[in-house]
This record gives C-alpha cells, sequence and structure tokens, in this order.
C-alpha cells in the first residue's frame, strides 16, 4: 500500500499480571487478575469493537492468558455444579455464610471490599461510600463491626464488584443496571446473578481479542511467560551499562540464565499460539527491558519487532559507540521516532514517547478529556511536522492497559471513546499497527552499533536491581536456582514434576517482586507481594525436596512510601 502521507501513530496497551497463585493449592492470593478483567481488559476490547477504523498494538503477559482461563473456567464449574473458587475475595461474593460481625475476618473481608480507588469508584455510589464509612471506623472503634449484621458484608461485596465492572457492560447491560438501582439488601441470588455476569466477561477477553486480531484491528503480542527482565537473567552486570556505579547482588550472575531467557520465549510463544492460534511478530520484553543479547534472543525466536521506552534510546545515543551516528543526527535535525536496528540484529526496535505516554497515565485523567485529546493530538502533529518523513515517522505511545483508567472518571470511557474517534478522522495522522507499518511502508531502520541495556523505566533497571531489598531478592533467587540446579543433577524427578519445578521457578523470576521492593513503596503492596515471592521460593523448595532455608521466613521489604498512583505505574523519564 502507498504511503498515504499520514504519519503513523501506534498505541501498544499492555496486559499484564503476575501469578497470584499458590501452584501447591490453586488458591490465589489476590485479585488483582479478575478485577482487572472485568473492568479494564473488556472495556479495553470494547472501546475498539465499537469504531471499526480503530487499531492498536495490545500486548498479553501468557501468565495473565492462563489465569484469566482458569477464573473462566472455576466461575463456570461453580455456576454449574458448586465447585470450589479459588479465590477467597471473588467466592466470598457467592458464599452463602459470610464471617460473624465483631470477628476478624469480618472486619478483615470488610477492608478488602475497600481496595479500589476512592475518588473514582467508591464515591461515585452514594450506597457504596455510606458502607466505606462505616468500615473506615473499624481501625479506631474495631468494636463498631459488632453492631452490623451479615447483610452489610452482603451489600458491601456487591458493591465493591459492582465498582469494578467495566464501563461500557454498565451502561448497556440491564442485569448490572438492575443491581446498582436496587441499592442494598442483596440476596444470594442478586449475588449469582453478578458472578454470572463477571464470568461471562472474564470468558469473553480471550476471544474478543482472538477477532478483532483477526479482522485486522488490533495486533497481538506477547511479553516472555512470566514476565522476568531478560537481560539481568542474562548477565546481572547489563545493569551497568546505563547505571555504572550500581551496587549489584552478592550473586554474581544468575545461573544459566540464557537458557532461563530462551525458556520464556519459547514456552510465551506456546503459551500465546495455543489462546490466539498464531504467533505473536513483536514482543514487549517485559517492563520494555532490552540490551544487545536480549534483541539477539529475540531475534532467534523469529520475531520482527521490539519496544522499549525512549529514554534506552537517548542512553545509547550517548555511547560512545554511537557517537557518529549521534552527531549527524543532530546536525541534519532527524526526528528520533521511527524504526532502529542495533548491533547488526535483524530485527526493528521502536522507542516509546514517553512524554505523550506518560501525560496519559499521570496528568489527563484530572482533565476535561476533550482538552486532553486536543492537547494531546496537538503534541503529535507537531512531531509530525517537525519529521517531515512521514515513511519512516512512527509515533509510539506504549502504556498500561488496566492500571491508568481507574484514576480517571468512568474508567476513562470519555477519554478512550475520544480518542479513538478523534484519531481515525485526522487529516494528518493515522492509527496503525508495528507489524502493519512493517508491512505497507517498509521503513528504513536507523542503524546503531550497540544500544545500552535498559528498561522503559527512567532507561535503566533501577527499579529490579541495586535496591538492598531488590538485591536481597536477587541473592534470595540465585540460592534457589542453585538449589534447583543440583536436585536436578542428583534426583529422578517424574515428566510431570520437572514441568512443574520449571513452571514453578519461572514464576520466581517475575519481574513484579523485585519491582514492589523497596522503601519507597507503599506498605500494604509491598507486604503482599513480597509476602508472594517468599511463598513461591518455598514451594520451589518443596518441589525439589529440599529444605527451605529459614531466612523465607523472614520480611525482606517493608515498604512505607506514598508513590503516584499507588506505586503500580512509574513516569518514563526521571522526575
Amino acid at each position: 500500500m502507498a504511503n498515504n502521507g499520514k504519519t503513523k501513530v501506534v498505541f501498544l496497551w499492555h496486559m499484564h499480571q503476575p501469578d497470584y497463585r499458590d501452584i501447591m493449592t490453586g488458591e490465589y492470593y489476590f485479585p488483582w487478575t479478575y478485577l482487572h478483567a472485568i473492568k479494564d481488559y473488556v472495556d479495553m476490547a470494547a472501546h475498539i469493537e465499537a469504531q471499526p477504523a480503530a487499531k492498536a498494538v495490545v500486548n498479553f503477559a501468557p501468565i495473565l492468558l492462563e489465569q484469566l482461563d482458569d477464573y473462566a473456567q472455576q466461575i463456570a464449574a461453580h455456576l454449574s455444579n458448586g465447585e470450589k473458587i479459588k479465590d477467597a475475595v471473588l467466592a466470598s461474593l457467592v458464599e452463602p455464610n459470610l464471617p460473624a460481625p465483631g470477628s476478624m475476618a469480618f472486619v478483615d473481608l470488610a477492608q478488602k471490599y475497600l481496595r479500589a480507588n476512592r475518588e473514582r469508584m467508591i464515591e461515585r455510589f452514594p450506597v457504596y461510600r455510606e458502607l466505606a464509612d462505616l468500615v473506615k471506623n473499624f481501625q479506631d472503634k474495631p468494636f463498631f463491626s459488632r453492631y452490623l449484621n451479615e447483610q452489610f458484608l452482603v451489600d458491601l461485596g456487591v458493591w465493591y464488584h459492582l465498582s469494578w465492572l467495566a464501563e461500557i457492560p454498565r451502561r448497556s447491560d440491564e442485569r448490572i443496571q438492575r443491581l446498582q438501582l436496587k441499592e442494598r439488601s442483596f440476596t444470594l441470588e442478586d449475588r449469582r446473578e453478578l458472578l454470572t455476569i463477571i464470568g461471562e466477561l472474564v470468558a469473553s477477553i480471550g476471544p474478543r481479542y482472538k477477532k478483532l486480531a483477526d479482522n485486522g484491528q488490533i495486533e497481538l503480542c506477547m511479553s516472555p511467560y512470566a514476565h522476568p527482565i531478560i537481560p539481568l537473567l542474562i548477565d546481572l552486570n547489563s545493569a551497568k551499562e546505563a547505571m555504572p556505579n550500581v551496587a549489584l547482588p552478592n550473586a554474581t550472575c544468575y545461573p544459566d540464565g540464557r537458557n532461563r531467557a530462551k525458556w520464556h520465549l519459547n514456552e510465551g510463544i506456546k503459551s500465546f499460539e495455543n489462546y490466539f492460534g498464531k504467533r505473536p511478530r513483536g514482543c514487549w520484553a517485559s517492563e520494555g527491558s532490552l540490551s544487545d543479547d536480549t534483541l539477539k534472543l529475540l531475534h532467534e525466536a523469529k520475531f520482527d519487532w521490539a519496544a522499549t521506552g525512549d529514554s534506552v534510546l537517548h542512553n545509547s545515543l550517548r555511547a560512545h559507540e554511537n557517537h557518529s551516528i549521534a552527531t549527524e543526527l543532530q546536525a541534519t535535525q532527524q526526528s528520533l521516532h521511527r524504526a532502529y536496528e542495533f548491533a547488526s540484529v535483524k530485527i526493528n526496535t521502536f522507542f516509546r514517547d514517553d512524554g505523550l505516554s506518560d501525560l496519559i497515565g499521570f496528568k489527563y485523567s484530572t482533565w476535561h478529556s476533550d482538552d486532553a485529546i486536543g492537547d494531546l493530538v496537538n503534541h503529535m502533529v507537531n512531531i509530525a511536522n517537525a519529521a517531515k518523513d512521514t515513511k519512516n515517522t512512527v509515533i509510539s505511545v506504549i502504556m498500561d492497559g488496566e492500571n491508568a483508567w481507574e484514576y480517571f472518571p468512568e474508567n476513562a470511557f470519555h477519554f478512550l471513546h475520544s480518542l479513538y474517534e478523534r484519531l481515525t478522522t485526522h487529516p494528518l495522522l493515522e492509527l496503525s499497527t508495528y507489524s502493519e507499518v512493517l508491512d505497507q511502508q517498509n521503513p528504513e531502520p536507523l542503524r546503531l552499533p550497540h544500544l545500552v541495556a535498559g528498561s522503559w523505566v527512567y532507561g535503566t533497571f533501577s527499579t529490579w536491581i541495586g535496591d538492598k531489598d531488590k538485591n536481597r531478592g536477587w541473592d534470595m533467587l540465585c540460592d534457589a536456582k542453585q538449589q534447583v540446579d543440583q536436585a536436578l543433577r542428583n534426583r529422578n524427578f517424574s515428566a510431570e514434576q520437572l514441568a512443574q519445578i520449571e513452571k514453578q521457578l519461572a514464576l520466581c523470576e517475575g519481574s513484579d517482586w523485585f519491582w514492589w521492593f523497596g522503601d519507597y513503596n507503599p506498605a500494604q503492596s509491598v507486604s503482599d507481594f513480597e509476602y508472594l515471592f517468599r511463598r513461591h521460593l518455598m514451594n520451589l523448595y518443596a518441589l525439589i525436596e529440599t529444605p527451605a532455608p529459614g531466612y523465607l521466613n523472614q520480611v525482606i521489604s517493608i515498604g512505607g512510601g506514598d508513590p503516584a498512583s499507588g506505586g503500580v505505574m512509574r513516569q518514563g523519564h526521571v522526575s
């Protein structure tokens, strides 16, 4: 297709949750996977479905796809024959007998029902706000809960789940509207109806995204299987490329890390093919973490493109290996919004415009949607006009498809609708996907000798290594990997046992645990994630039939900070 004179704009929405399950029991420790499913994954598909000219790239972590499938099966099994739901929060929605008023279990469940955005999700619904205000009294007056009844907890639980529902079905599904209008005194029948809605929404996600991909509206891509930081698995010292003075863990390397990185890529591809029926052409390596060695692995795995944050590009342009090309770029004032190749590896690398992406993630939630869209599009037009090269220019906005929207009114309904509507009719800009750009425009990548290893967050790996708590986590992981290797050499495990060991090891290698370690993160989230990390390691030791070290019973990170957006998102540039 000939270039039509419009500058291509690519939105990449990243969908990811770590595995919150205990592999030994199948129990979910935390409910975030199904909650984001019924709110964000549903709405993100529905907005594109509603506007056939809209296009985007959607990235799924394979471990998320497996959890969504598990939830759909569990809900269906419960509704059909009463099988137990292995998520305590979701199960409580239809539990006939809830904890007794005044008990610690009553207080604990009531407080879990408040883990939602106060301004946008709780205060939006007057009855939910009233119930939540009563729960706030529990902290100073724990005896207060004795004077409530089980119906209080039932109504609170129903409103909690109603508040997490996606906005588009909220506006169209008469069942949801009827439950909201009822307001209180919900029956077990009401609760089962809400669970039915939740089950339908969760089960619809995979098929809906597959249909959008089959119709050419979206491109689906993947992250490595359990979302590890691939460059650090390959070489912990890669952190020094962007942070020469970083303090590294005591461990000098992650044992056999390159093969572990290959395993995550290969297993991720198999999982992706299982759900979507074809191989992905692109890879958003976990947290956009790239290095020269990582790009080589992606090329070997037959990916056509990868992406990361523009801080990685700026760090790379400052590297002495790239000095002459960087100087020429500056002299000729060429646009940086384009495809690149590094270290003679034939894979196209695109860079997130951190400024545009962070405007959506951290600023526009408090703006009127018309003003926000006008501002964003104006920035894009300025980029396009300055580039004067529509064949090679690609404006990339890459961000969470799940965490930003709870800070917007009505789950960003107006913002996302207007975003697609405005860009599908714009005279100078055109929504596209990376594979479509490569196939239709055949852009000429700018070739550089070296990519400075880093992630989309600040262009470094500081979010996952260098802090004392993060480094302690790496040392614990390296110890466990050494024990796994030793056990596999010295003991005979069945094929089923080996598969379970490999899966459990993969969960321990995920990036999320290290993201949350550190004093700057909120205490509750740090407590949740560091506990689950230690639990995963304990399960790994159990699977290899090796006594777990005593330090796994000790808390390794406490937190106590108050970062923007509760720490679930970061800005691309150091503020």
